[in-house]
C-alpha cells in the first residue's frame, strides 16, 4: 500500500494559517493536494531503497513490528481524520493473507509490465497475472 496506495492522492483545506512540519507556510483556506503515490517513493522519507518492496522494513531487529508515525504513511489518513475502517481493513487483510498463504501457492508470472493507471483510485493497467494452485492437505 505504500508503493501502490488504493487512493493515489488526498486533498486537504486549511481553516487558518499554519506552518507545516516541513517548514512551508500555509495560508487560511488554502487547498493542499498530497500525492500519496509519490510520497511512498520519496527517498527523503523512506531512504535510498524507497522504490523497493521490502516487508522487512516494518520489522525491528528483535522481530517485533516497527512503528512508523501515521503521518508518514497516509494510506488511511492521519490524526483526527483517520479512516474509520482502518483497523477493520487491516484485520481483514491479515485474515485473507493468512487464509490464502495457508491454502494456496501463489506465484507471480514473470515478465509482466507493471504499470499503474493514475487517477483518484489507483489500479493496474494490465492487471497482475498469477498462477494459483491449491496446497495439498496431509
Amino acid at each position: 500500500m505504500r508503493l501502490y496506495p488504493p487512493v493515489s492522492f488526498g486533498r486537504k483545506s486549511s481553516v487558518e494559517s499554519d506552518v507545516l512540519p516541513s517548514g512551508h507556510k500555509v495560508n487560511a483556506n488554502s487547498k493542499i493536494i498530497i500525492f500519496l503515490y509519490a510520497l511512498g517513493r520519496m527517498k527523503a522519507v523512506w531512504g535510498e531503497d524507497a522504490l523497493q518492496f521490502k516487508p522487512e522494513r516494518w520489522i525491528t531487529e528483535n522481530g517485533g513490528l516497527k512503528h512508523e508515525p501515521s503521518s508518514k504513511f497516509l494510506a488511511f489518513n492521519s490524526g483526527p481524520r483517520t479512516c474509520l475502517g482502518k483497523h477493520l481493513a487491516i484485520s481483514q487483510m491479515k485474515t485473507v493473507v493468512v487464509e490464502i498463504l495457508q491454502n494456496y501457492e501463489v506465484k507471480v508470472i514473470k515478465g509482466q509490465k507493471i504499470e499503474p493507471v493514475l487517477g483518484f483510485m489507483l489500479s493496474m493497467k494490465h492487471g497482475l497475472k498469477v498462477k494459483v494452485a491449491k496446497r495439498c492437505s496431509t
